[in-house]
């Protein structure tokens, strides 16, 4: 369950500390701000470790809504006996709170470790997200290559502002961010193990790497893309050597060694050892770990309506499409894949552990951004081009190997069949609509999906959305807990004959601010969820047996997110994806445009009470009857 529930709600918009989505974060530009990385990173505060009586508090009303009496009571006594005084609650509080003196994030590490590398689900779907950009204008291979090129170069722009450190620092409130995460996503790679996952970053080394991994029909190339004298290749360099590495793709078949990677970890880590034996084999993968980002070529992907394009295309970007489509042409270890198919499909895979979604996404739209930039003019007849061919990453497969690429590609295929996704365009309004009723959009659309859910099942539900802790010093998330009282009141009430539309507007406002006032909390590092965590860490920690208030069955119901959301706003009309959390939740990610909002909603088959399509229906449904509402009361238009 850790490993796929710190979602990012955190994006790239205008804010204002406490009067609008808190949340949010606003770049500011670099000729304002571009101050050296470790001077900044010291100037932020540490993590706080809240007081134990309020988070206890808290979590006791955060169950209200979700719990049913009986078991409310039970949970009442067993907090009341945890943070009475010499109790237990102090004495991991004052472990805690010692720890917090101690180190720079008194969290990070532990989460880094519970939610990720020690997560044994396959990255595919369970934890690592999609991005689906809007399709390009191309649809062969040309077409492709050209776009390619163009993208990587996008990239090394980007990495360069990275590596000189004039990378803009972000605020929030007026309040400087930590910006290590940005220096955490490009060349790094998660490592399987036996029992739990590593992350390796090789931009750190002492000699950072200068390529990049490219795949094609399966196939893996090392793409040097700097020249000797450190420039950059540029777009013209790039589609010669991207020409080459198709080609010589198309020469020979092989068998696809990245769907490996889409093994559950405790399998991978055993696969993993195997496939080490081999020195060739040592030698391609290390190529491909330490590389700046993967990029993968992908062929054309199943063709649908135009309703349905974007569905399919969040498919390719999240898990591939099995072994039949692309899974195999893409290495889900790696920390960023760039995905481009010759119909003009694009978009992203990233592997969580090292970062949250606004490195990724300010740095997709930065590339999209790039991409429309006019092209430099080409080199002049007859100018020479001295490049050395792309390395082919040749791999040995023993009988070995054979076995687990065949039990992978069962059990992605399984994966595949499984997911339902669909991705919805709300067509009727925007974040431009809450903002004319002068309420927060991201909360808007939180009790939108209360409302949606509750219809579709009669009851509150354990709902989980990202906050950013990037105020202090190698912060990650909290959760907002959408499901609150107020949110529960205003479901409850809506669709009731006997309530007039004032009533109605007037509880839709107090779920409102109940959610504002939460976001808020969260991002100060005041909300329960990582609290409560590092109580339980700090037990382990101190080797004792975990307390009884995190054995209590109503503390798994807690955990249980049957809607895991995330809102990840983006310049560019993207969409975010991602796999439910729980075999019988939803994946809900979407982006709110001025006009409009992009949905992508995710559920599980097999599980017979849910389904992704009339979720999303529902979620429709749901923003427009709140829109009618409050057209319709007068007292929402003064």
């Amino acid at each position: 369950m850790w490993g796929v529930c710190s979602r990012t709600a955190v994006g790239m918009a205008k804010t204002c500390l406490f009067k609008r989505p808190c949340h949010l974060v606003k770049p500011v530009s670099a000729t304002r701000v571009a101050g050296r990385y470790l001077s900044h990173q010291r100037g932020l505060p540490a993590l706080p470790v809240p007081p134990l009586q309020q988070t206890c508090e808290r979590y006791l009303n955060a169950l209200e809504p979700i719990v049913e009496a009986d078991e409310l009571t039970r949970t009442e006594e067993l907090v009341q006996d945890f943070q009475r005084p010499g109790g237990v609650g102090e004495r991991l509080q004052r472990g805690l709170e010692k720890r917090a003196s101690m180190t720079e994030n008194w969290l990070s590490q532990w989460w880094v470790q519970v939610a990720y590398l020690d997560f044994r689900m396959p990255v595919v779907v369970h934890s690592s997200p999609g991005l689906v950009l809007p399709q390009m204008d191309f649809r062969d291979q040309q077409g492709q290559i050209r776009f390619a090129a163009k993208l990587i170069s996008g990239v090394l722009d980007f990495k360069a502002m990275i590596d000189n450190e004039t990378l803009p620092v972000e605020f929030l409130g007026g309040q400087p961010l930590c910006m290590n995460q940005y220096y955490e996503v490009l060349s790094s790679c998660r490592i399987p193990g036996l029992k739990r996952d590593s992350v390796v970053n090789h931009a750190k080394s002492s000699l950072p790497p200068k390529h990049i991994t490219v795949v094609n029909n399966f196939q893996f190339f090392e793409l040097n893309v700097y020249n000797s004298d450190g420039s950059p290749l540029s777009s013209d360099q790039l589609c010669i050597q991207l020409e080459r590495i198709c080609s010589a793709a198309q020469e020979t078949s092989a068998e696809p060694v990245g769907i490996l990677t889409t093994l559950h970890r405790d399998i991978w880590g055993k696969a993993y050892l195997n496939l080490m034996k081999d020195e060739t084999n040592r030698d391609s993968v290390t190529a491909i770990q330490r590389s700046i980002f993967t990029l993968c070529l992908d062929r054309a992907g199943p063709h649908g309506s135009e309703e349905t394009y974007r569905s399919c295309a969040a498919i390719q970007m999240l898990h591939g499409g099995g072994s039949p489509g692309n899974s195999g042409n893409r290495w889900f270890d790696k920390t960023l894949q760039f995905i481009v198919a010759e119909d003009g499909t694009c978009g992203a895979n990233y592997e969580h552990a090292p970062a949250e979604g606004p490195p990724i996404v300010a740095l997709i739209d930065h590339v999209v951004e790039y991409t429309r930039k006019p092209e430099a003019g080409r080199p002049e007849a007859g100018q020479p081009v001295t490049l050395p061919p792309p390395r082919r990453l040749n791999f040995n497969i023993s009988p070995e190997v054979q076995k687990d690429i065949d039990e992978a590609e069962r059990s992605v295929n399984r994966l595949a069949q499984d997911l339902e996704m669909k991705v919805k365009v709300f067509q009727h309004f925007g974040k431009n609509l809450p903002k004319t009723f002068k309420m927060s959009p991201d909360a808007f659309i939180q009790i939108a999906l209360q409302l949606a859910y509750y219809r579709k099942y009669q009851r509150c539900c354990a709902t989980y959305e990202s906050a950013s802790l990037r105020m202090y010093r190698l912060g990650r998330t909290d959760t907002i807990r959408s499901a609150s009282n107020a949110s529960a009141a205003f479901v409850k009430a809506f669709d009731d004959p006997n309530k007039q539309n004032s009533e109605k507007v007037d509880l839709m406002e107090k779920a409102v601010k109940a959610h504002r006032w939460y976001t808020n909390i969260a991002i100060s590092g005041q909300a329960i969820d990582r609290h409560l965590l590092g109580l339980k860490m700090q037990a382990m920690e101190e080797k004792l047996s975990v307390p009884a208030l995190f054995r209590d069955p109503t503390y798994s119901k807690a955990l249980h997110y049957h809607l895991s959301t995330s809102q990840v706003p983006s310049k560019t009309d993207c969409v975010m994806c991602f796999g439910p959390v729980v075999p019988d939740g939803y994946g809900v990610c979407y982006n709110p445009m001025e006009d409009h909002i992009n949905f992508a909603v995710s559920s599980f088959s097999m599980c017979s009470e849910t389904n992704a399509v009339d979720l999303a229906q529902a979620v429709e449904d749901a923003l427009l009857d709140m829109r009618r509402v409050l057209e319709q009361s007068p007292k929402s238009k003064l």
